[in-house]
């Protein structure tokens, strides 16, 4: 990565350029550092946390707390990404002011530059009066996991209705305030259809390659999940086989004895 931070005007002029631009969960420090390295502009600081990194089933567990401490320390980890931090469930959802509070100690002690929200038409006033507080908001549609369990980890606009909604709510995010959109587990036609419904940009999950960028788990993309979701590529990563040979190789210094004392 340039020494330049990347900003929200550059994922603005990407899309404005038709250039996709990549986006990987990270909840750490270190990992991090390595990721725009390797040249990765933006990091989701997913509530995804809960599973990935805890192990529950669902990403409702995840607490604000956690979250502004894992943004905080991906930022400290890559000053100069795109840092978007994910508010997990119950943050924005008892009232306006609960959920403006929350949403700006996740700002300030996160010091991410934008902050998600999985939306629906009840927090449009939401998005507006953050927009107005000079808030970043990345709205996100099609799939929202804390409803899990109301919707189910199912694709959304398949049915032609489904997928009218679903491009009605992001004119209606865009026309809040609303920076940009995140749109998860739709069709490609209609992964397309939203980034071209709305001038801010927009962020898929598993929605084709319309939008100008793409998110996936890291873990999953390093095949370090048990399962991996059908959109994510094979990019045929040895990670599983590197971390298996390290283990391997420490252990053999250990049952040998070959352990080398502090000089």
């Amino acid at each position: 990565m340039s020494g330049k931070a990347f900003t929200l005007s550059d994922l603005r002029a990407a899309k404005a350029a038709g250039r996709r631009v990549a986006m990987l969960t990270c909840y750490d420090y270190t990992t991090a550092t390595w990721l725009t390295k390797l040249g990765i502009q933006m990091l989701l600081v997913g509530d995804t946390a809960a599973s990935i990194i805890f192990g529950h089933p669902t990403t409702l567990p995840a607490s604000l707390e956690l979250q502004i401490e894992l943004t905080a320390a991906v930022k400290r980890g890559a000053p100069l990404a795109w840092v978007l931090g994910d508010m997990p469930f119950g943050s924005y959802h008892a009232g306006t002011d609960d959920a403006m509070s929350n949403v700006t100690a996740m700002v300030r002690r996160g010091n991410c530059d934008s902050v998600k929200l999985e939306v629906a038409e009840l927090h449009l006033p939401l998005i507006e009066r953050l927009a107005a507080a000079g808030v970043a908001v990345v709205a996100h549609i099609g799939l929202r996991p804390q409803a899990v369990q109301l919707m189910g980890y199912r694709t959304q606009g398949k049915t032609p209705d489904s997928a009218a909604a679903v491009l009605a709510l992001a004119r209606q995010c865009e026309e809040a305030g609303a920076a940009a959109v995140l749109v998860e587990a739709v069709p490609a036609d209609v992964g397309r259809a939203v980034a071209e419904a709305v001038a801010v940009p927009v962020i898929g999950c598993g929605a084709g390659p319309g939008p100008c960028g793409d998110v996936v788990v890291l873990h999953d993309l390093l095949k370090l999940t048990p399962r991996q979701p059908s959109f994510v590529p094979d990019v045929g990563s040895e990670v599983p086989a590197a971390l298996s040979a390290a283990v391997a190789g420490w252990l053999g210094h250990v049952e040998r004895g070959s352990i080398v004392a502090v000089r």
